[in-house]
């Protein structure tokens, strides 16, 4: 019983927040008149001396004491003797753990925050120095329109800007405290919930304190956000994986974010990067592992949301890694420029600038332009060559209309610069969006 039912090995993590909560509930209930400024005074110094022995390693858990809330009280006790009786007057560990918890969660979503900023910045430092670079589109991973490695770069910040402001939306809807809502009732001592949910930085207090004490709301909308967070970048990892091998050659990762083979000298594998793809199954696990918990519990408390924390430190962790490993890796990683414009003139890319040059130029109908740019596909493909190194008699001899001018649009620099549309590729616009992110990332 002892071993299921102790959750002290995980929740000593809560230490300060529980000990912060603590620190505010007395100070509340001195305020109120409902213990004497001597006790509180004297539960202030003690809570802070735990707090030091628990900073400084030197704390004492016990599994006996079952979570940190009993591990803090027997020792605050010790400090200070029969005073320590009156901190858990109006209060219950349902709201207590609740509110030590939400302060953990938005602690974290905070440190997500600056993750993603600080992940944010580096694209943003790739795409300004790479804003005219020329590389290959994909879409089904097969050869598309040319695009700019500022663009792709800037894509990326575009994604882990909706998780930012994913974390931050959360953050705000979380910030009620669940403090003084007792075991699920509320309590008959004349407690100033205002004053505790002011004290701990939270916007107003829970207002239902059966809501107050059985919701872990807060806990699955971090574990959402994280996990679409965790997806984006695993689908930036799978690109650096493919990008850093020898097929494609378009980045080059430092050897600070690589490892070599045992037996293969020549090897340099992209192992943060496969990492990173491969830690995310752990936050969509914890996501799924809280639904579980939660979905069939009824109010209020049950002693089943203890499960709901080490799915949620486990996560927070491994979100926090993944985020100062991808910041690492595309700080430190070199784009092969002419990698990148080698591969970018393959595959018939500006098949789509010769239909539209077709439509602006000599009035036709977009799907006679696509018909008449797949015959000329079909042509290049048969003479082994790409669309520019066709002649204007092979060109003419599809459409007797086509013109010399045509060529100018077929190539990759062209193409990337007549994306002009907000939005686009052009680098005139990757600069325009890259100017607007340093500001706002300031």
């Amino acid at each position: 019983m002892e071993a299921i039912n102790a959750s002290i090995g995980f929740d000593k993590r809560m230490a300060a927040q529980d000990i912060a909560g603590s620190r505010a509930h007395a100070a509340m209930l001195a305020a109120q008149g409902i213990i004497d400024a001597k006790d509180a005074e004297a539960m202030r110094e003690g809570l802070l001396t735990i707090l030091s022995e628990i900073e400084g390693g030197k704390f004492q858990f016990s599994t006996a004491l079952e979570d940190i809330h009993m591990n803090v009280e027997a020792r605050l006790k010790e400090v200070i003797g029969e005073p320590a009786g009156r901190l858990h007057t109006g209060r219950s560990r349902n709201d207590q753990v609740a509110t030590d918890f939400k302060l953990w969660v938005r602690d974290q979503l905070d440190a997500v925050d600056a993750g993603l900023s600080a992940l944010m910045r580096a694209l943003v430092d790739q795409a300004e120095a790479g804003a005219d670079w020329v590389m290959p589109g994909f879409t089904h991973l097969q050869v598309a329109q040319p695009v700019t490695w500022g663009h792709h770069m800037m894509a990326y910040v575009e994604m882990f800007a909706r998780d930012r402001s994913r974390i931050r939306d959360a953050r705000t809807r979380m910030n009620e405290c669940p403090l003084g809502a007792a075991a699920l009732a509320g309590t008959s001592f004349p407690i100033d919930r205002e004053m505790t949910a002011k004290a701990l930085g939270f916007d107003r207090p829970a207002a239902n304190s059966l809501d107050a004490v059985s919701d872990r709301d807060f806990a699955l909308e971090f574990l959402s956000a994280a996990s679409i967070c965790a997806m984006h970048l695993s689908r930036m990892a799978e690109e650096l994986v493919i990008w850093s091998s020898a097929q494609f050659r378009f980045v080059t990762l430092s050897d600070r974010f690589s490892t070599g083979s045992s037996i293969m000298p020549q090897k340099k594998n992209p192992d943060a990067a496969e990492l990173i793809r491969a830690k995310i199954g752990r936050i969509f696990g914890a996501n799924v592992a809280l639904m579980t918990v939660m979905k069939g519990l009824p109010l209020a408390y049950s002693k089943d949301m203890q499960e709901d924390k080490e799915q949620v430190f486990d996560a927070a962790d491994n979100l926090m890694l993944a985020l100062a490993a991808m910041e690492g890796m595309v700080k430190d990683m070199s784009a092969n420029r002419e990698s990148l414009e080698a591969a970018a003139a393959t595959g018939f890319s500006t098949a789509t600038d010769l239909a539209d040059w077709l439509v602006r130029v000599l009035g036709m109908p977009f799907r006679d332009a696509h018909h008449v740019t797949g015959s000329l596909v079909a042509m290049a493909e048969a003479k082994a060559c790409d669309l520019p190194d066709l002649s204007l008699d092979d060109m003419q001899s599809v459409h007797s209309d086509i013109t010399r001018d045509v060529f100018d649009v077929l190539g990759v620099h062209n193409s990337v610069a007549s994306r002009l549309s907000y939005g686009g590729t052009a680098p005139e616009r990757v600069r325009e969006q890259v100017a607007r992110w340093k500001e706002a990332l300031a």
